[in-house]
């Protein structure tokens, strides 16, 4: 091909290229915006954690509970009951009649954790941003996938990449791959189905 005709591909070429991440940027500004106007609500999950050291997964299930804008309450049923409240800034941990309270504000790498989530669930574009490198694919209104790659290195050191999956605002899909190499898959549904 002669150095003409790559000019003219090139500059055929080059809008669209300039488009997708753009296009990108809009359909993660479109799923934000979806999120941020949902009130909330309850979804039953089940949850298996996968360890080098064991040879099956760690499965538990419980309720997850969302009110927006900052209210996350996660109810372990099984295999031990077990409740995680994140009310703001406090997070409160209950089992065996022992409880443990903290501000996440004081340990930043779990701040960043609990963004991950919440600021998913609330459409906090910003907040992600300010922790994770956020890639979205899919259509928001339809099956969605964000991928979150942590920034600080104190984060990475725990998490090397969170995936969040969904249809429109009901989030389904919650995987961490830690950088030991164990990691979690978080299945939701909502709580009213059989």
């Amino acid at each position: 091909m002669n150095t003409r005709r790559l000019w003219l591909l090139a500059l055929t070429l080059l809008p669209l290229m300039a488009a997708a991440p753009a296009r990108a940027a809009d359909d993660l500004d479109r799923l934000m915006a979806l999120l941020a106007a949902h009130p909330g609500g309850t979804v039953r999950f089940v949850e298996r954690r996968h360890l080098a050291m064991l040879s099956a997964p760690l499965v538990s299930r419980g309720e997850m509970t969302y009110r927006a804008p900052d209210w996350l309450e996660r109810r372990t049923l099984s295999p031990r009951p077990e409740r995680l409240l994140l009310d703001k800034d406090t997070l409160t941990m209950e089992r065996d009649q022992r409880r443990m309270s903290m501000p996440i504000s004081q340990r930043p790498e779990v701040e960043a954790f609990v963004a991950s989530i919440r600021s998913t669930l609330r459409g906090d574009r910003a907040a992600l941003e300010r922790h994770y490198r956020v890639a979205l694919q899919g259509q928001p209104e339809k099956r969605w996938t964000m991928t979150l790659e942590p920034l600080q290195a104190r984060l990475r050191g725990i998490v090397t990449q969170i995936v969040i999956s969904g249809v429109g605002v009901a989030v389904d899909r919650v995987d961490y791959t830690q950088s030991d190499g164990d990691s979690t898959e978080m299945r939701l549904e909502p709580a009213g189905k059989p």
